[in-house]
């Protein structure tokens, strides 16, 4: 199981380009990603999940604890271009309309 991560910044606002599996073993890797990027970001962070081919309870709730972050921290928290298996879970867990989703990079 594994994972790449990659970090993007550009006039102050962070990209991160997931791609391979997130779960339980890999999620905190990405929590680290995400809360770091919150924190250091101007203002918007995207989450580009078209490269998952995996995603269990772990990385959703990783996924709700950056949003969770950035709305406290009032900056914009999107989910970009999720791919099948990532729009599975968010479905099964009913929390597609609680992401703020987009198909196209609108950096």
């Amino acid at each position: 199981m594994s994972i790449d991560i990659q970090i993007i910044e550009k006039n102050g606002n962070y990209k991160i380009q997931v791609s391979g599996q997130v779960d339980l073993y890999t999620s905190p890797d990405l929590r680290k990603a995400i809360l770091g990027s919150v924190d250091k970001s101007k203002d918007t962070i995207i989450i580009q999940l078209s490269q998952v081919e995996y995603m269990d309870s772990s990385g959703v709730a990783t996924l709700v604890e950056g949003l969770r972050s950035a709305t406290k921290q009032k900056k914009s928290f999107k989910l970009l271009s999720p791919s099948h298996a990532v729009r599975k879970v968010l479905n099964l867990s009913r929390l597609e309309t609680v992401f703020a989703i987009t198909e196209s990079n609108e950096e």
